[in-house]
């Protein structure tokens, strides 16, 4: 149980920490090893007096918290200012050592939380006034410790004395503010570097998704009007099989041409499903030929008008949604249909395509219907599915809209897609 509880001390001793990679580690531990003997080095240059061992603590201090800047800010703030407290009160001078505290208040701004954020930015205005306080108020009665001498105390300006609090104040607020300062910036160019980065991953995922949505309907397409055309053939032939083994045939070979052709569409897609960058040959108008053959070869009586012609190559993806829709139109024709003439419309204009198909309707009751010219039995009409979606995201694609729905005792799909 206590492993599902987010709320334990592991758990928030845990958030303390970042993640850091392990070049950072291996670059931290460089820059604090010379952090640490550049300031060991400089220890007995300091004042006569100086205590090695309480500017070790000091150095010690600060080198930790140097240390844990990058991984855990909140941390290395805290030791820095007990760091800083345990120097004031053993009366040390500052050192080099002290330069630490700039890194930890860039880190607090640069990798901290919001409360961290806000946390160095308060630390910038109350070091630097307990810097001020430390040097003019207590530093003047320590031997050789600070900026400051034991002068100051006997002179009579009292003014002069203010000044010099608020120009050592001023100074090391302004010089702790601007590493905090140069944290907040860095830290806004890594938000930007993230926001990019979602950017590109969202718009990798959205890419993805609309890959799959096209794949998608391209195999409802496909498997759509393979199976209508096969169920219409495989009804035909079975009552036809006695009176016109001829017939039964043909609708035999029909059914074989278009499972075939549908099998190689599928593999198609399933290949573009396995690998996203590749892109298989899809359908344009010169296959209508093809799709009109399969659709009279099921025993639909279709009508075909084209007025005008294409004037010239029209775009890929135009190609692609006059092919689909006239494919979903004729198969819900093919499924839907009471058996009657379907007539198709084409007109290529300059500056759009206007499609139409228009059917009969069958009948509230499933009956078998004959085809008109071939005599082959259609299968009863199926419950609707997907097609109209399909067919308005079609238009929708390429910017055309699509109109589909009743008109009198048929029913009529328009398109309209600028070409």
């Amino acid at each position: 149980m206590d492993e599902l509880q987010t709320d334990t001390p592991r758990a928030r001793f845990r958030g303390l920490f970042r993640r850091v990679s392990t070049a950072q580690w291996i670059v931290d531990g460089f820059v604090g090893a010379f952090f640490l003997l550049g300031s060991a080095v400089l220890l007995p240059t300091y004042y006569e007096g100086f205590l090695i061992a309480t500017g070790v603590m000091t150095l010690t201090f600060m080198t930790v918290a140097l240390m844990l800047s990058r991984c855990s800010p909140p941390l290395a703030l805290t030791v820095a200012w007990f760091g800083a407290v345990a120097q004031m009160a053993t009366g040390q001078q500052p050192m080099a050592a002290n330069l630490a505290i700039f890194v930890v208040l860039f880190a607090t701004a640069a990798y901290g939380s919001r409360f961290v954020f806000w946390a160095g930015f308060a630390s910038a205005f109350l070091g630097a006034l307990l810097i001020a306080l430390y040097l003019f108020l207590l530093a003047p009665g320590l031997s050789g410790v600070g900026i400051v001498t034991p002068d100051v105390w006997t002179q009579d300006s009292t003014f002069a004395f203010l000044f010099s609090i608020a120009l050592v104040f001023g100074f090391s607020v302004f010089s702790l503010l601007l590493a905090w300062t140069f944290g907040a910036l860095f830290r806004v160019v890594i938000r930007n570097r993230e926001t990019r980065r979602a950017q590109l991953v969202a718009e990798e995922r959205a890419t993805a998704e609309e890959e799959r949505g096209r794949i998608a309907r391209d195999m409802h397409d496909v498997v759509a009007h393979s199976l209508a055309v096969v169920i219409a053939q495989a009804d035909g032939a079975r009552y036809a099989a006695a009176a016109d083994p001829d017939a039964a045939a043909a609708a035999l070979k029909t059914i074989s041409q278009t499972a075939r052709s549908a099998l190689s569409d599928v593999r198609m897609l399933l290949t573009q499903m396995r690998h996203s960058q590749a892109e298989g040959p899809q359908p344009t108008i010169a296959d209508l030929e093809e799709l009109y053959a399969q659709v009279r070869a099921a025993g639909v009586d279709l009508r075909v008008t084209v007025d005008p012609v294409p004037p010239a190559e029209p775009p890929a993806s135009v190609q692609l949604a006059v092919y689909r829709i006239l494919q979903e139109a004729t198969t819900n024709a093919l499924r839907h249909g009471d058996g009657g003439p379907v007539d198709v419309n084409l007109a290529w204009l300059p500056d759009h395509v206007a499609l139409q198909v228009r059917n009969g309707r069958a009948a509230a009751e499933p009956r078998p219907l004959v085809g008109a010219r071939t005599g082959v039995l259609h299968a009863p009409p199926a419950t609707t599915g997907h097609g109209l979606i399909g067919m308005r995201e079609r238009a929708d694609l390429v910017g055309g809209r699509l109109e589909a729905g009743p008109d009198g005792e048929g029913w009529l799909v328009r398109a309209t897609l600028p070409v």
